[in-house]
C-alpha cells in the first residue's frame, strides 16, 4: 500500500491573489489535487478564482485534479453534515492513494471556514497542515488605511447581529461584523443608535477589482461584505 497523502487547509485571503502567502503558493504549485467547494453547481468558486493565476501557470495544469464539492448555504444541520461527510470521504480516497490534497478556503481556515468541519472528520487519521490566510476584517482595515485596534483595545468578531451583541458591545472596542448580508436594518439601527458607537464602515469585495468602501452599513449587501464598528472608550 502506498504512503498516505497529506491534507493542506489553505487560506487564500479575501480576494487579491497577491495576498496569498509564499507557503500557500508553494503548495498550490505542486499539489496534485485541489478541493475547491462552492455553494451550488451554478456558481463558480471564489476561492478558485483567487488561486487560478497561480495554478494556471503550472506545467502540469492539465493533469491537475480540481474537485468542487457542493457546500450549500443552508442552516439544515443534517444536510450540512451529509455534505461535510461526503467531502471528507472524497478527500480520504485521494489521500489513501498517496496524493496530497489542498483544500482552499476564503480568508483564513480557522475563521468561520467550512474547511474546519472536514478537518475535524479527518484529524487523527491523516497528516494535516493548516496554512493561515489574511482575514477579510484585517484586509478591510488596510483598505481604509487605519488601525483596527490599538493599545489594549478588544476586538470582537461577530458572525451576525443578534441578542448576544448587547453584552458584547458593553466591553469591546471594535467589532468585525462578518457576513453582513445576513443582518436586518432594524438590528443595524440598534448599533447605530448605541451611545458608544463612534464609526461604522463597510467594505464590499475587499481587495478585489470591484472593491467598494462605504460609511455605515452597506445598503446592497453583496455576499462578500464586512462591516467594521468602532466604539468609544
Amino acid at each position: 500500500m502506498s504512503e498516505r497523502g497529506k491534507l493542506y487547509g489553505i487560506g487564500v485571503g479575501p480576494g487579491d491573489t497577491e495576498l496569498l502567502t509564499l507557503k500557500a503558493v508553494r503548495i498550490l504549485e505542486s499539489v496534485p489535487v485541489i478541493f475547491s467547494p462552492k455553494s451550488s453547481k451554478e456558481k463558480d468558486s471564489i476561492a478558485l478564482s483567487i488561486v487560478n493565476p497561480i495554478i494556471e501557470k503550472r506545467d502540469d495544469y492539465k493533469k491537475l485534479m480540481i474537485v468542487a464539492p457542493i457546500f450549500p448555504m443552508i442552516e439544515d444541520e443534517n444536510e450540512l453534515e451529509k455534505c461535510w461527510t461526503s467531502a471528507s470521504e472524497m478527500i480520504a480516497q485521494y489521500l489513501d492513494t498517496g496524493r496530497d490534497v489542498a483544500f482552499i478556503t476564503l480568508g483564513d481556515p480557522s475563521i468561520f471556514s467550512t474547511y474546519s468541519y472536514v478537518q475535524k472528520k479527518l484529524k487523527g487519521a491523516y497528516e494535516i497542515e493548516t496554512v493561515p490566510g489574511i482575514t477579510s476584517f484585517t484586509a478591510c482595515a488596510a483598505a481604509r488605511n487605519e488601525a483596527l485596534v490599538e493599545k489594549n483595545d478588544i476586538l470582537t468578531v461577530v458572525p451576525k447581529i443578534d441578542k448576544r451583541l448587547d453584552n458584547v458591545m458593553e466591553y469591546t472596542n471594535a467589532i468585525a461584523l462578518m457576513k453582513a448580508s445576513r443582518n436586518m436594518r432594524k438590528l443595524e439601527l440598534k448599533i447605530e443608535n448605541n451611545k458608544r458607537t463612534k464609526d461604522i464602515y463597510s467594505v464590499q469585495n475587499c481587495t478585489r477589482e470591484n472593491e467598494k468602501i462605504t460609511d455605515g452599513f452597506s445598503q446592497d449587501k453583496p455576499y462578500l461584505t464586512t462591516t467594521i464598528i468602532k466604539l468609544d472608550d
